[in-house]
Parts: C-alpha cells; sequence; structure tokens
C-alpha cells in the first residue's frame, strides 16, 4: 500500500467535467505521485496521512506551456516590431551567437522560476545548451521535456548525422519519464533544414519513441517558400516523408489548412498554439476552433519571451478563447473548461506526458493554489468561469511538483531569485552590447 505522505485541503479542480469538489482534498504518496482525490470526507482518515496541509483556496492541476525558449529571457523583447525573418536574423541569432552554457543556464532558471511563480510546472523546450538547461530545471524544481534543437547554420557540411548522434546521447542521458526531465528531437523547421534532414532526425526520434517538436506554418511567407520550393505544403511534405508516423508537436500552425489539419489529425499530431507570439510578430491567428474539430490535439504555448514577453500562460488562457469568439463572431465558439484543458490535459498529451495536467490518482502531484480570497473570485458562482477570464498568475500563491513545494506564499523555495534576477541582468546586457 502507497504510504501517504501528505495531504492538501482546499477546494479541489478537477478537470473532468469541470468538476469542483468543495471541501476536497488532494492525498500524495512518498513517490510524488497522486494517491487519491475527492472530498475530503471520503478520504482516508487522517491518522493514515503523514501530514495535512489545509491550504484552502483553490487546488488544480500546474499548467503546461507546449512550446517555450525560455532562456531567450537573455534576449527578452528585442527586435520587437520587426517581421519574423529579420527578427530573428538581425536582432536574435546575432545576440545568441555569444551566448554561453553558463548564460543559458540562468537565462533558465530565470524562465522556470518565473513560469512556476505563475503556476506553470512543466515546459517543453526546444533550445541547445541542453545540460546547463537541465541543470537549472533541476535546481528550480520544476519539470522540463528538453527538445534540443536541430538548424542548418549549426551543421557541419549540411550533415545532420552528428547532431542525431548527439541527440541520442542526451536522450540516453537524460531521459527519465520517472523523473522530472524528458527528451524529444527538435527539427526547428520544414523551411530551415530539407526534407530529407527532417525526416532522418524523425526516424532516430521514432526509433526511441521520442517526441518530435518542429516548427510549422507559423508565417503566410513561410507557408509560400515551402510551397515554392516543394510544390506542397510543409505538412504535406512532413508526411509524404514520414514524419508524422511518430509522435510530433508542431508549434504554432497558424497557416495550417483542412488538408494539414486532416493529416494531421490522422497521424495523432498535436499542435502548440501560442497566440501572444503570432500576434506580436504579426504572423496571424491560428484557428483552434477548427484544429479541435478536425480532431487535432492542441496545447497552449508562450513560445520565447522575446516575442511574447513573458512566460506567464495565464494570459494565453484568456486570450485564446477571446480570439475563437471574436473572429468566428460567436461567444460559444470556445467556453471555460474547453479552454483550460488546453493548458493542462491538452497541453501535456501534446509534449508527450501522461501524467501530468490533471488531479487524479497516479498522476504526478504537480498542484498549484489560487487564492480565492480576491476580488476576482466573487460571487464565486461560476468558479470555473472566473478562473479562465478573470483569474491571473497574480493569484497563484503556492506550487508543488512531484509533491514537493516548490513556491510557498508567492516565493520561490530553491533559488534566491535576486540572484538569479542580478545574473541575467549583467549577462543581458552584454549580448546587447556584442550584438
Amino acid at each position: 500500500m502507497t504510504v501517504i505522505a501528505q495531504r492538501l485541503v482546499g477546494e479541489v479542480l478537477l478537470l473532468t467535467g469541470g468538476q469542483l469538489v468543495p471541501g476536497g482534498a488532494v492525498d500524495i504518496g512518498t513517490d510524488g505521485r497522486i494517491v487519491a482525490v475527492g472530498p475530503e470526507s471520503g478520504l482516508a482518515p487522517p491518522e493514515r496521512v503523514g501530514s495535512v496541509d489545509r491550504v484552502g483556496g483553490l487546488l488544480m492541476p500546474g499548467l503546461v506551456n507546449a512550446h517555450a525558449h525560455t532562456p531567450m529571457t537573455l534576449v527578452r523583447s528585442a527586435g520587437d516590431g520587426m517581421p519574423l525573418e529579420t527578427w530573428l536574423t538581425d536582432a536574435i541569432w546575432p545576440r545568441e551567437g555569444h551566448m554561453t552554457p553558463d548564460d543559458a543556464k540562468w537565462g533558465m532558471m530565470l524562465g522556470s522560476t518565473e513560469m512556476l511563480l505563475a503556476g506553470v510546472t512543466t515546459s517543453c523546450e526546444m533550445y541547445f545548451f541542453e545540460d546547463a538547461m537541465v541543470e537549472a530545471v533541476r535546481r528550480t524544481g520544476g519539470r522540463l521535456v528538453m527538445t534540443p534543437g536541430v538548424v542548418s547554420a549549426l551543421l557541419p557540411n549540411g550533415d545532420v548525422e552528428p547532431r542525431i548522434t548527439e541527440l541520442d546521447e542526451l536522450f540516453s542521458r537524460y531521459h527519465d519519464p520517472s523523473g522530472r526531465v524528458t527528451v524529444g528531437f527538435a527539427p526547428h523547421s520544414p523551411y530551415d533544414l530539407t526534407p530529407e534532414q527532417v525526416a532522418k532526425i524523425a526516424r532516430q526520434a521514432q526509433a526511441v519513441g521520442a517526441l518530435l517538436h518542429i516548427h510549422l506554418e507559423e508565417t503566410e511567407a513561410e507557408r509560400a517558400l515551402v510551397l515554392a520550393r516543394h510544390g506542397c505544403t510543409a505538412t504535406q511534405l512532413l508526411a509524404d516523408h514520414g514524419v508524422l508516423e511518430g509522435q510530433v508537436l508542431a508549434a504554432h500552425g497558424v497557416w495550417l489548412d483542412a488538408n494539414d489539419q486532416r493529416l494531421l489529425a490522422e497521424a495523432g499530431a498535436s499542435v502548440a498554439h501560442c497566440p501572444i507570439s503570432n500576434l506580436k510578430l504579426g504572423s496571424g491567428i491560428a484557428p483552434v476552433v477548427d484544429f479541435l474539430s478536425a480532431g487535432v490535439n492542441v496545447g497552449l504555448g508562450t513560445d520565447g519571451v522575446a516575442s511574447n514577453d513573458n512566460l506567464d500562460l495565464w494570459e494565453e488562457v484568456k486570450l485564446t478563447p477571446l480570439l475563437a469568439r471574436g473572429s468566428r463572431r460567436d461567444p460559444a465558439a470556445m467556453d471555460a473548461a474547453a479552454t483550460l484543458t488546453l493548458a493542462t490535459t491538452g497541453a501535456a498529451r501534446a509534449v508527450g506526458l501522461d501524467s501530468v495536467g490533471d488531479l487524479r490518482p497516479g498522476a504526478w502531484a504537480d498542484v498549484i493554489r489560487i487564492d480565492l480570497d480576491q476580488p476576482q473570485f466573487a460571487p464565486g458562482i461560476d468558479l470555473l468561469t472566473h478562473v479562465v477570464f478573470a483569474g491571473s498568475s497574480r493569484h497563484v500563491t503556492d506550487v508543488w511538483v512531484a509533491g514537493h513545494r516548490v513556491v510557498s506564499d508567492r516565493m520561490s523555495t530553491m533559488v534566491d531569485l535576486d540572484e538569479v534576477v542580478a545574473q541575467c541582468r549583467t549577462r543581458g546586457r552584454r549580448l546587447a552590447l556584442a550584438n
């Protein structure tokens, strides 16, 4: 029998059906997983529980950020007002070219802590400096899906094989479904890499059962470029080369047409919807309701902080249904329950995790507490709608990851945030001056 290490007591939000359990509790085992959840009166007697913490407020699953480049905290807000290609080549990549592993570690620590303070317990990262990023998240207490990037500019003579070998080694070293770090493969995009290069990476990801994370149809210009080169859409190109045969997470998908959506749905692929980044870069508005209607799984992501400019997924939670309703002129286009699913269970599925994103027995105890004693939650008659449309990161007070309290009373219990901020200010200024 699993030993119950602790019990958290408060109002409990179960995402299945948007059910609210007043006087609820979450029992957490010594292994950091949920043992039971429901009305406290129906759970094990207190004498069988290691400790009972009557935290009150609303207990709900931690949010999952399905697409991020978090060490870009060091280039936050750079290149504002530029279109995507110019923004990358003139503002971002020159600064990142001077970034060191130590820079990436501090940038990741800053961003990971920023997310945890906002109740985002998991992030899926497409970036480099993998060892530094894993070290950073181990220090902050978050959960990391590390998908090391593959870009053409860093491939000697265009040979992708050495990078695939590196990805294999990283997968062997860090991938641990029973821990807080899992690993996938991340070819940048079908316009940066050749179809053959992406296919080679995809085959290896499929061979080891890893997530494939790729940018797809982010801008109209990108779509036109692939059509001109190959005579078909990027999604069709991936399908034709067998890339969609594994577990695939496509970031953005702003310009996916109906056939693209059908291909993704048939393959069981997911899309990471990043509305704020797409709007800030002028890329457009992804038709998320169409994705869901076509059977495509969707998770919410922030993208990098240079194009957002923060890691507060609550902003995406509110904006997503507003964009869906406004663009379709339909106030019923997306409701609160469906929206919250995109930031929790939908995003968890998108990043290849089946044990986060919900409060249920056997899942990891990634739990956040929302302070309900705030004006935004009165009268509290429709609390789920309040959470989506009136709630925000400022209402998150406490966070547990695998049962460990990593945020207490709005403060990190894991890192000295003042030191992290100071380090990132110094390093970010150095990168800006080196550009």
